[in-house]
């Protein structure tokens, strides 16, 4: 199942994607009110939401069957939000945790190549920096020269925990989605941590959708790749992160309450602008796609 927040009719709506072309409008076609109106809302129903979310499903397609265009809506025509709310805390976010990553930006940074983290590195991103799939990220130029991209697979929190044991870990994740950390490279020397050079509004491109635990085999083993114009910046597999899924929930949530809706995005592979030679970020009018296997493609424009 893949579900997705978007505008219809001027109003908010929980949707379910079909085939990549086609969104099932659950809102209307929910089989008890309330009807949820967003994916927050379909994860703080549990369990019970979703099984409601299968039938709205079923009785949707069936109506999209029979040829019902205000239950079947064409995917490239609608106005896609983000997949979860601006509401909510923070972006969790994990730095430096693919292998070649982390030797790239160590190089660029003059640091030994092999200066790897004991552990992970946690920052956060605001959730006013979110943008929805097909949004617009600003360029920020009397701000930043250096607007950096990264593709990351994102974890959607499903149930609340702490100190969650890493055997445990995919009992607490509701689904997953795709994460682009813009980064403002110089703000983040700048400042000395990484909090305001990830922060600047429209620098969190996230969904289009969030697929449902039971629809991902195993989420440390998915494609992920990005690129700008169609050229190809990032490419790899999340089973070369050096913490994987269970591992950042386990450690996030040691004394810390993780609670339904939050997301973690894991970093990001080899590839992003900065490292190259000469350096190569975001410029006005570039379009940037990053895909991984299983969730789809998450598509952003830059603008002035």
């Amino acid at each position: 199942m893949k579900f997705l927040n978007f505008l219809h009719a001027g109003s908010e709506r929980l949707g379910a994607l079909v085939a990549d072309q086609h969104v099932l409008d659950l809102t209307a076609a929910w089989p008890s009110q309330p009807a949820p109106s967003s994916v927050d809302e379909l994860i703080a129903g549990g369990a019970q939401a979703l099984e409601l979310a299968q039938q709205a499903i079923e009785q949707a397609q069936l109506a999209c069957d029979k040829g019902s265009a205000a239950a079947c809506l064409v995917y490239d025509s609608i106005t896609v939000l983000p997949p979860v709310s601006m509401a909510g805390r923070n972006i969790f976010n994990v730095g430096r945790n693919y292998r070649d990553h982390i030797i790239e930006g160590n190089l660029a940074n003059g640091r030994p190549a092999d200066a790897f983290p004991k552990a992970i590195e946690f920052f956060t991103k605001p959730r006013t920096s979110l943008v929805g799939h097909r949004g617009e990220v600003p360029r920020h130029g009397l701000l930043t020269n250096s607007l950096d991209y990264e593709v990351e697979l994102a974890i959607v929190i499903g149930k609340a925990g702490r100190d969650i044991a890493p055997e445990h870990a995919h009992e607490h994740v509701f689904g997953y989605t795709i994460l682009n950390d813009i980064t403002a490279r110089d703000l983040q020397r700048l400042h000395g941590q990484w909090f305001k050079g990830k922060s600047l509004d429209g620098s969190c491109p996230l969904g289009p959708v969030v697929v449902h635990a039971s629809a991902i085999d195993n989420p440390d083993n998915l494609q992920l790749s990005l690129d700008i114009d169609g050229e190809e910046r990032q490419s790899d597999n999340t089973n070369s992160m050096i913490f994987n899924v269970a591992a950042i929930i386990a450690q996030l949530s040691a004394g810390m309450t993780l609670l339904p809706g939050d997301v973690i995005a894991t970093g990001t592979p080899k590839g992003v602008g900065f490292a190259q030679q000469p350096p190569r970020c975001l410029e006005i009018g570039q379009t940037v796609r990053a895909r991984i296997e299983g969730i789809g493609e998450l598509s952003n424009t830059v603008v002035a």
